[in-house]
């Protein structure tokens, strides 16, 4: 899992509310248990018509917001199924930070299992925030997880909390099995002694 550090980049508007899984990547997407590829269908629904043509006035398909990397978003952002495809096809495309109100549980915590940093914040934040991702080509935002601020276009800066074992994780990149492989050499010498206590298992 690549570590976040600090990001800088657009930020896109998408002040809907209660924007679920199936809206994050459709249902049909989710035969592939590979983590890549999944990008081009991102909002599938939202983005294209049904005849493959993309939908222009959907903010991810104008030109100032295509390479956004971060999305300020309405509440109760990934709700819906569990789908651990939804954070899939956001890091695909190059989302790495979703700003909220609030993000259903399981969403919330795919997030950090997969390198993207979901914010909480206050309305009154976030609404200040959406205001900046409306500027288009000059809504550049930046997110420093080390210092947990976010400073928009202006300067202005915006703390947020995290909990300190998930930042650990984003700052070192450290998914399930990156954990995991810390305790490598604890892990050996337990197999190591069980194997000699119990040669024949």
């Amino acid at each position: 899992m690549d570590k976040f550090t600090k990001l800088t980049g657009i930020a896109a508007p998408m002040p809907l509310v209660n924007i679920d899984t199936d809206m994050i990547i459709p249902k049909q997407f989710l035969k592939t248990i590979k983590r890549s590829g999944l990008g081009v269908n991102l909002f599938d629904e939202m983005r294209y018509n049904t005849d493959g043509s993309e939908i222009a006035d959907f903010v991810l398909n104008q030109p100032a917001y295509r390479d956004a990397q971060i999305i300020v978003a309405g509440d109760n952002f990934g709700c819906g199924s569990s789908r651990e495809h939804a954070p899939w096809a956001l890091l695909d495309f190059g989302i790495r930070c979703v700003i909220s109100t609030s993000f259903a549980d399981i969403f919330y915590n795919n997030c950090f299992k997969n390198g993207i940093l979901p914010i909480v914040l206050p309305q009154e934040e976030v609404d200040k925030l959406m205001d900046d991702a409306e500027r288009g080509a000059n809504a550049v935002i930046s997110v420093d997880l080390e210092s947990q601020t976010i400073t928009g276009p202006d300067g202005g800066t915006i703390s947020f909390e995290i909990d300190p074992f998930r930042k650990h994780c984003l700052l070192n990149g450290l998914d399930d099995i990156g954990l995991t492989m810390e305790k490598v050499g604890s892990i050996d010498a337990f197999e190591e002694t069980a194997a000699q206590a119990r040669p024949w298992v």
